[in-house]
């Protein structure tokens, strides 16, 4: 074991969170040292929201294109799923690193490739691929940012199976002939949509009452009518008891509760995840192994005044763009602790991640694409509001008329009646991922309902439903 190298700030974890750690800590002029086992970049940028949306783009372009008169004609053939790949091939950079090695590198910040362990309070302990032990000290933090791996259910036959994750379904290199999903959930559907797309023959099973169960109802049952129209099977309310595969390339099947038996040539499971705690030496420090990380309202693990945990380890929001944010004030919480300056931790200020818990948006890119800010109107009654939802059929905007013929769609604003104000927007129509920032500002700036009276749509855009709910809402 080396003698340990001291730094400011050391961070385990090098994706989207450890990342935005780096940036902030380093603006900041604290010195820091990055750990990662894997591809720096981490899930998101190989895995899941790069690569996922570099297949689902042809997909819905295409789905968008056969609605406008005069192109229609045009696409109606298969897609080039061999170029889709290639690009989604290219958005990863077929699977390295160093461009975002070249952008750590530009920062100052040092990297150490390996697994990194927690070596009792403000060290962390990486062993490198070629089998080299290094032990860094930190002055002020370290930073666990480790995120989330998939979870497959124990199921019998599951082990001999070979099932995919998201990783398989995002980085396969050829589309499978049949292709099985079990979940209802955003990984679920938004593989169903790429792949149905792309030439497989896709059968989802979930097993709640409805898709997309986070959100409000109405998306999960648009988003699979549109899958049943694309050709995919959608069943909900099934479950599945036992996988079955014979020998390495055969098909697989699984068997649902009852006896019945379908079969594909993959399976992906698209049952949740689970936090990558499991081998990082949080027994050093007496956390419990293999846990979510608790921490307070500036991302700090109590009753480690050195030690964070930023981004899906510590269960606030397991989204990419909320580990950033986490992150980004997580760097300024070590940064002014460092320089002994008093934090601002009131909702809202600059040291608490306030969004995570009042506005979080989602956008998940199926056809038709559902899009959500803040709390859906269950959420809302659960947490004991005063609401009103106020609901309005996105169909009968000439904007959206004019981007598709047969636009199917839907818009909810949540009003708390105590405050005028929005508690949560929903969105679900073609288009509305690139609509919900509006949405999380007017949440997020908890914008009067007077006011936004005044934030006058352009004519004609899809965005226009925003005045079509502040009419439906003043009656």
């Amino acid at each position: 074991m080396s003698e340990a190298v001291e730094y400011d700030v050391v961070v385990l974890g090098g994706g989207p969170a450890g990342e935005n750690i780096v940036d902030r800590t380093r603006a900041a002029g604290l010195s820091t040292a990055l750990v990662e086992s894997e591809l720096v970049g981490g899930e998101c940028s190989y895995w899941a929201c790069v690569p996922s949306k570099a297949l689902l783009r042809p997909a819905l372009a295409r789905a968008d294109a056969r609605r406008v008169p005069g192109l229609a004609g045009a696409v109606q053939g298969p897609l080039d799923t061999a170029a889709a790949l290639a690009h989604r091939n290219y958005w990863t950079g077929d699977w390295k690193d160093q461009g975002q090695i070249d952008w750590i590198d530009s920062t100052g910040a040092h990297v150490y490739r390996g697994h990194g362990r927690l070596y009792g309070v403000r060290k962390v302990a990486v062993t490198s691929p070629e089998g080299e032990h290094h032990i860094l000290s930190a002055r002020h933090a370290v930073v666990v940012a480790t995120g989330t791996r998939a979870v497959i259910p124990d199921l019998p036959g599951i082990a001999g199976a070979r099932p995919w994750t998201s990783r398989e379904a995002t980085s396969a290199q050829e589309a499978p002939g049949r292709l099985l999903i079990v979940g209802g959930s955003v990984v679920a559907v938004e593989m169903a949509t790429a792949w149905q797309a792309l030439g497989s023959q896709v059968t989802v099973l979930a097993r709640g009452d409805g898709l997309l169960p986070r959100m409000e109802p109405f998306a999960g049952e648009l988003v699979a009518d549109a899958l049943r129209e694309a050709g995919a099977v959608v069943r909900t309310g099934v479950s599945v008891e036992a996988v079955v595969r014979d020998g390495s390339t055969g098909p697989v099947s699984v068997v649902l509760e009852g006896g019945e038996t379908l079969e594909g040539d993959e399976l992906l499971m698209a049952t949740g995840r689970a936090p990558r705690t499991e081998d990082i030496g949080l027994d050093t420090v007496g956390l419990p192994a293999g846990r979510w990380i608790d921490v307070d309202d500036t991302c700090r693990v109590p009753g480690h005044d050195w030690l964070y945990a930023v981004g899906d380890v510590n269960h606030r929001v397991l989204l990419t763009h909320q580990a950033k944010y986490q992150a980004r004030i997580a760097g300024a919480v070590i940064a002014a602790r460092a320089a002994g300056t008093p934090l601002d931790t009131a909702p809202w200020g600059a040291h608490t991640p306030t969004a995570d818990i009042r506005a979080v948006p989602q956008a998940v890119f199926t056809d038709p694409e559902a899009a959500a800010v803040g709390l859906s109107l269950a959420e809302a009654e659960r947490a004991g509001h005063r609401v009103r939802a106020v609901d309005y059929d996105m169909s009968k905007v000439s904007g959206a008329g004019l981007y598709a013929d047969g636009y199917k769609g839907r818009a909810r604003m949540i009003v708390d009646l105590d405050r005028e104000v929005l508690l949560g927007v929903t969105f679900v129509g073609p288009g509305a991922a690139e609509m919900i920032h509006a949405a999380t500002v007017a949440v997020a700036g908890e914008v009067p309902i007077q006011r936004l009276w005044h934030a006058v749509p352009s004519f004609p855009t899809i965005s226009e439903v925003w005045l079509r709910l502040l009419e439906t809402y003043r009656g």
